[in-house]
């Protein structure tokens, strides 16, 4: 259990983002009062943390539904996450794990940027949802194998929340810098994740024989 809770951990602490989610919140709530950035982060929050425990629970029967087989699902959620993990190891931005430019200057105009773009897809990204469907579908089921993912996507949302509250402290001592550091170092773990699902779903899916 504590392996799948580091492995589900580092997953999504890497798909999410806490403090690139930080550094952006600061930069969209400069003007906003403590209460009403604290406020907004609750929100955002909420809202996130019920899309991504939407698809964590709901994610394997909206596949069967749809005819899409778990090892198709986890090749897929491979190459995405690979894809993230090389823009994370070389610090470009995407729309994967961050929010756009043109998305950035919509937020801008509005006063309410919880739901969008901090909610979605800052902290509900494609990343993460994916990375939440493939981790629980992974349990197939299994309570004891899946609390530990639940346990973990919880407890980085649960951080996330902490550094937005601090996100103007946040922004002060990582710097852009510190953040990029952070992003590599876990944009390198998901690049391995990523390529352990491609395997896994290369193997069951029977195209080797």
């Amino acid at each position: 259990m504590l392996e799948q809770f580091i492995v589900a951990a580092a997953t999504f602490f890497a798909t999410i983002g806490p403090p690139d989610v930080a550094v952006v919140f600061a930069t969209l709530t400069l003007r906003k009062t403590p209460d009403e950035r604290f406020r907004l982060a609750v929100k955002a929050i909420l809202v996130a943390s019920a899309i991504l425990l939407f698809f964590a629970f709901l994610g394997k029967p909206l596949l069967t539904y749809l005819g899409i087989s778990l090892p198709a699902m986890r090749t897929a959620g491979g190459i995405l996450l690979l894809l993230i993990a090389i823009d994370m190891v070389f610090a470009r931005s995407s729309g994967a794990t961050s929010t756009t430019d043109d998305e950035e200057t919509e937020a801008a105009g509005s006063d309410d940027i919880s739901v969008f773009p901090v909610a979605t897809p800052l902290i509900a990204g494609p990343g993460a949802i994916g990375a939440a469907i493939l981790l629980v579908a992974q349990a197939e089921g299994d309570l004891l194998r899946t609390a530990p993912v639940i346990g973990a996507l919880l407890a980085v949302l649960l951080l996330t929340f902490v550094l937005m509250i601090l996100a103007a402290q946040v922004q002060r001592v990582l710097g852009v810098t510190g953040v990029q550091v952070v992003t590599r170092v876990m944009g390198i773990l998901l690049a391995a994740l990523a390529v352990q699902f491609l395997f896994d779903g290369i193997k069951n899916s029977g195209l080797l024989g």
